[in-house]
């Protein structure tokens, strides 16, 4: 299994030429804190001895921040949250090197993003459908999907894509793995993103993935009433304290995380819906067992 690199700590404040998602989602909850003080952003400098330009680039994740300063600013800005704290300084001080890191320059930062958020979420909540989540994917179905894209993807683009979702898949296997709930409608099941063999395939992937203890599928049927969710795709990643959740969905011009309040909690009712009109984990078993005698 493969197993993170830990790399030396860099200086905080030193700029960075690309922040990660999640290296941007740490200075704007710090941005959320300083406002939320009243304090603008050369007053909070000014209480770290720093000028405003540098609160700036922490805030936009350009620079990072000692686990030192996020504590000296939460308690200027009067926070008592101390769960909400010690995840912000886990945030600041991870040096943890990923797997997705060998794909940076090589394919767009929304696929290192996901990565890292799956790899440090604490649970993860997925509604599927329009295809079969990335995580329960098999690598002929991921590459059917691929290479559906138009214009269509030359090998040298095509391939690690693939390559990169199944070792997305790492982050259902490693040690501590999050709690992973998927509900997908039939359609996504039914659908044939390439052949039958493929579709046999990952269908049967979703059943073994299924056995383990920590994930659980749950199937929304054709034949059920008042399901109107057929937009209702989305990953939601459960942070270290709740008001770190971030919610992963798919649009017509790429992938976007959503991580403001209010949203976090329609999501939430969002998933809480769709998963009441699905059958429960066992009768979702026998479904797809259904469903593959029937290819």
């Amino acid at each position: 299994m493969w197993s993170p690199v830990v790399v030396k700590a860099g200086r905080s404040g030193v700029p960075r030429k690309q922040p990660t998602a999640r290296q941007e989602r740490l200075g704007r909850e710090l941005r959320k804190l300083r406002e939320a003080a009243g304090l603008t952003a050369r007053e909070a400098a000014g209480l770290l001895g720093a000028v405003s330009v540098t609160m700036s680039q922490v805030e936009s994740g350009v620079a990072g921040v000692s686990e030192a300063r996020v504590r000296r600013l939460a308690a200027h800005y009067a926070c008592t949250d101390d769960e909400l704290i010690d995840a912000l300084v886990e945030m600041a001080t991870d040096r943890t090197r990923g797997w997705w890191e060998e794909y940076r320059g090589v394919l767009p930062p929304a696929f290192l993003d996901l990565a890292e958020l799956e790899h440090h979420a604490t649970f993860v909540e997925v509604i599927g459908t329009a295809h079969v989540p990335g995580l329960l994917q098999t690598e002929d179905y991921a590459r059917a999907v691929f290479a559906y894209w138009r214009p269509e993807l030359p090998p040298s683009e095509l391939e690690p894509r693939v390559e990169h979702r199944m070792r997305r898949r790492a982050a259902l296997a490693q040690e501590g793995a999050p709690a992973y709930f998927a509900v997908l409608h039939e359609s996504v099941l039914r659908t044939r993103v390439a052949d039958r063999r493929v579709a046999r395939a990952q269908l049967a992937q979703i059943l073994k993935e299924s056995e383990h203890s920590h994930i659980t599928v749950r199937v929304i049927p054709f034949d059920v009433d008042g399901f109107a969710g057929a937009s209702s795709s989305l990953v939601y990643a459960g942070g270290r304290v709740p008001a770190l959740d971030t919610v992963q969905r798919d649009t017509p011009y790429g992938s976007a995380f959503v991580d403001a309040a209010a949203q976090l909690q329609s999501m939430r009712t969002l998933f809480r819906k769709v998963e009441s009109a699905s059958l429960d984990p066992a009768q979702s078993r026998d479904y797809i067992h259904r469903l593959v005698k029937e290819l």
